[in-house]
């Protein structure tokens, strides 16, 4: 199993949770006071200057927009460079945030933070005069964690590696490696979070021990979330739902909303059907009371063809009335340090979740739709880490709803496949604003032609024929396929072969 990890503690990125919420217009503004006076008590207990500075600062801070000198600081944003912020905040909030400057606040938190300092820079003098190396490693170490601790991105990442390069333990470097990428994720700094990412993953496969292993598989699925690489993140965070022990980086909730997601949209309906709709950790967070217990007891398998029978009607999952939330249970966890941590995680209601999954797979289309509009509403507007792609994945979403209904015929009516996902025509294939309700605007976002467009994009192989009200699809042909790729390859290749025929020649003629 390997030591315990360190400098795990910090930085919070539940805290970037917060940050996130209070600036999000689609958050309730239960929602939003909640978070912002977590984050005013998380800035007062841990005495967080330098993110108090950088986020409520009248001139240079990228929150506040209310207090001393916030007319002074739009002009003079617009000058500077903006640093690194929580996912979104690399933009101005497009919502009043009440997160005001308090001078006096920021001098007793430097205050505290300096006193704070010179102890720590007693403990390292003291260690290197009168103890060993493991002595003044851990000093070092503290000053890593306090930087972190308070906020202090470029301080803290020069502090870990400080710590990185004298340490000689294996264990120990992944764990400083996994420090740096919490703070990259915190900031929003996508750049450093790859590079260490890639450096996590050669330290790994040196000789990582297996909870380091398991431990980078989630960060780098969630890392691979947050660049859209879906179809990567997918089989990452999935194999991470039964060995999770990572909650410094997120709640085992949010993995497995991470997790459903990404498989959703980006794994093949074999794969989606044993991984995700038939997976016992899956089942046994958003199934109902049956499948949960078949789950738990190992009676629910993940086959292919596993179960079909014992699944719920689609119908009920995506009803008006809520079902309450449930807190999830990690098993991995119990018995365990991590047990703790869990015990700290907020209901989640996964019933958008269980009514997308289930509406997919059985075909149940119009619930589908419902059930998406859902997730946008329950889960994308509201992780930070899913927002700026919402519209990519409601998009791709409704495109495998197309994909999968078309392609079990060669015809499909317009107006039936209309009905069967509960929209008007008018909504697939032209753009007529008044032929929409509330309901179709939202699902198409950008107001085109809904599936038209990725007929247009070659997305979907079919054609619509508007006089005979009719959708046909054109199935591709293997043979023809084959037939096509090596003429097209044979034609690039002669065109390359007479370029360097000419050439030869050029150069023969010169030397005559």
């Amino acid at each position: 199993m390997g030591s315990d990890p360190q400098y795990a503690k910090y930085p919070s990125l539940s805290l970037a949770q917060d940050i996130f919420t209070i600036t999000n217009p689609a958050s309730v503004d239960i929602s939003r006071q909640t978070s912002l006076r977590k984050l005013q008590d998380a800035v007062s207990e841990h005495k967080m200057a330098p993110l108090y500075r950088y986020l409520a600062h009248p001139i240079e801070g990228i929150l506040n927009t209310s207090g001393e000198g916030s007319t002074r600081r739009s002009s003079a944003a617009g000058s500077r460079k903006a640093p690194s912020a929580p996912s979104t905040l690399k933009r101005r909030p497009s919502v009043s945030v009440d997160f005001a400057w308090d001078e006096e606040l920021y001098k007793r938190l430097k205050a505290d933070n300096d006193k704070e300092l010179e102890t720590i820079q007693k403990e390292e003098a003291e260690a290197s005069e009168q103890a060993g190396d493991t002595e003044v490693q851990a000093a070092k170490g503290k000053r890593a964690d306090f930087w972190a601790r308070v906020g202090d991105k470029d301080k803290a990442i020069s502090a870990y590696n400080a710590v990185f390069e004298k340490t000689g333990v294996l264990g120990t470097k992944i764990d400083i490696v996994l420090a740096i990428i919490r703070m990259g994720l915190f900031f929003g700094d996508r750049l450093l979070v790859k590079s260490q990412v890639d450096r996590a993953k050669t330290l790994v496969d040196t000789g990582g021990d297996w909870d380091r292993r398991n431990r980078l598989k989630a960060y780098q699925g969630l890392h691979l979330l947050t660049i859209r690489a879906y179809n990567l993140a997918a089989p990452l965070l999935l194999d991470s739902l039964s060995t999770f022990t990572s909650y410094e980086l997120c709640s085992y909730s949010s993995l497995v909303v991470y997790s459903v997601l990404a498989g959703s949209v980006s794994l093949k309906r074999v794969d989606f059907k044993s991984k995700v709709y038939d997976a016992p950790e899956i089942r046994a967070i958003i199934g109902d009371g049956e499948e949960k217990l078949s789950a738990l007891t190992g009676a629910a398998s993940s086959g292919p063809g596993a179960g079909d029978e014992e699944m719920t009607d689609v119908t009920s999952s995506t009803s008006a009335t809520p079902a309450a939330a449930s807190t999830v249970v990690n098993l991995t966890a119990l018995g365990s340090g991590q047990a703790a941590a869990q015990e700290a995680e907020a209901p989640v209601d996964f019933t958008p979740l269980a009514g997308l999954i289930r509406s997919l797979y059985l075909g149940n289309y119009q619930a589908f739709f419902l059930a998406l509009a859902a997730v946008e509403d329950n889960f994308l507007s509201q992780d930070r880490y899913l927002y700026e792609h919402r519209a990519w994945f409601v998009r791709e979403m409704r495109l495998r709803g197309y994909q999968q209904l078309l392609q079990s015929y060669r015809v499909v009516g317009l107006q039936s496949m209309a009905s069967d996902f509960g929209i008007s025509v008018d909504f697939l294939d032209r753009y007529v604003q008044v032929g929409l309700d509330d309901r179709e605007r939202g699902l198409m976002q950008d107001g085109f032609r809904d599936l038209a467009k990725f007929i247009a994009a070659d997305r979907i192989p079919c054609t619509i024929d508007r006089v005979n009200g009719i959708i046909e699809t054109n199935r591709p042909d293997d043979k023809n396929k084959q037939y096509a790729d090596v003429v097209k390859q044979g034609d690039s290749l002669i065109t390359k072969l007479q370029k360097y025929g000419q050439a030869v020649r050029l150069r023969g003629s010169e030397r005559g």
